[in-house]
């Protein structure tokens, strides 16, 4: 039915956008959320994807709604809660290009997506599921993120795992740890940044850190995009690095992580996930940088993602 599903997070981003006249910073409402910024690289793509998933019955859900289908996701798993607003994340953007979240989620409706709003038909002939830890911080959502665990696996979907790790969404670290631990057991894409490869194995060495991964769970890909010393694919006993494409024209580094990870994903989907050369690793990788680096240049992420002709030109393809 879909080249991949989606389920987890839809909510708005507001991004610094300058100081009023009175000297007091402005904020841009940007739709976001990890799963639907992979999905509209996904979409730019060329594949058909689809969201589940839920906001509020307010202003800000039904932009998000209308958002997904500008850009061409089926939102039909998209549930409208009445009772619980629209999650809100507020992005504040370092020097650097770096950020910090405060999230007003407490609760927030993607938290409310139940196990019997997840349709089971959305996964019957699907090749992909992807899924993150910010469905996973609380219940009932949780739940429901294992119910689509278990209907992808059902329906023979390959499932890939990004855990996206926000401190501030969990009660413990504890629990977010057991919580990763649990997506590791289910996916055979990881698609894992610096600091939470770091966090998660106590290695400071990535290849240490991938090694105490692979002796815990049979994970046939592991990425680790590293910011700005580029990323790297470990896929049985090759490893392939490429660098990145450092651009002076940063805005925000907000939805990187995401574009790299549809990429991928879409390289998987087009090539498969048998038989990877060190080369094909390389050229994944380094399309998914250039896609990246685009990002960063821009404010918001799921609107705006880089069309493959511009990845192309910055890579000197085109």
């Amino acid at each position: 039915m879909y080249d991949v599903v989606t389920l987890g997070e839809l909510l708005i981003d507001f991004t610094q956008n300058g100081y009023s006249s009175q000297g007091n910073g402005m904020f841009e409402a940007n739709p976001g959320g990890a799963p639907g910024n992979v999905l509209a690289m996904l979409n730019r793509l060329g594949h058909k994807t689809a969201f589940i998933g839920k906001v509020g019955e307010d202003y800000f859900g039904h932009l998000l709604a209308d958002t997904l289908k500008e850009v061409g996701i089926d939102t039909k798993g998209l549930v409208f809660d009445k009772d619980v607003r629209t999650t809100l994340a507020l992005v504040h953007t370092f020097p650097d290009g770096d950020r910090d979240f405060s999230f007003y989620r407490n609760p927030g409706a993607d938290m409310m997506l139940t196990p019997e709003e997840v349709p089971e038909e959305m996964f019957e002939g699907t090749r992909l599921f992807h899924f993150g830890t910010i469905s996973m911080t609380d219940e009932p959502v949780r739940s429901a993120t294992m119910r689509a665990l278990e209907l992808a696996k059902k329906h023979g979907c390959l499932i890939s795992f990004d855990p996206n790790l926000r401190p501030p969404l969990w009660k413990s670290m504890d629990e977010a740890r057991a919580q990763v631990l649990e997506g590791l057991g289910w996916c055979q894409i990881l698609k894992i940044s610096d600091n939470e490869i770091q966090w998660l194995t106590g290695c400071e060495d990535f290849d240490e850190g991938v090694g105490w991964i692979r002796g815990r769970f049979d994970i046939p890909l592991i990425l680790v995009s590293m910011g700005k010393e580029g990323s790297r694919a470990y896929y049985g006993g090759a490893v392939a690095e490429a660098a990145p494409f450092i651009t002076s024209d940063t805005v925000e580094t907000t939805g990187a992580g995401d574009t790299f990870c549809g990429c991928v994903l879409s390289y998987i989907l087009n090539h498969g996930l048998e038989g990877l050369t060190e080369a094909e690793l390389k050229e994944m990788l380094t399309f998914a940088n250039g896609a990246a680096s685009r990002i960063t240049t821009r404010k918001g992420a799921l609107k705006v993602m880089p069309t493959r002709e511009e990845v192309e030109i910055l890579l000197g393809l085109a």
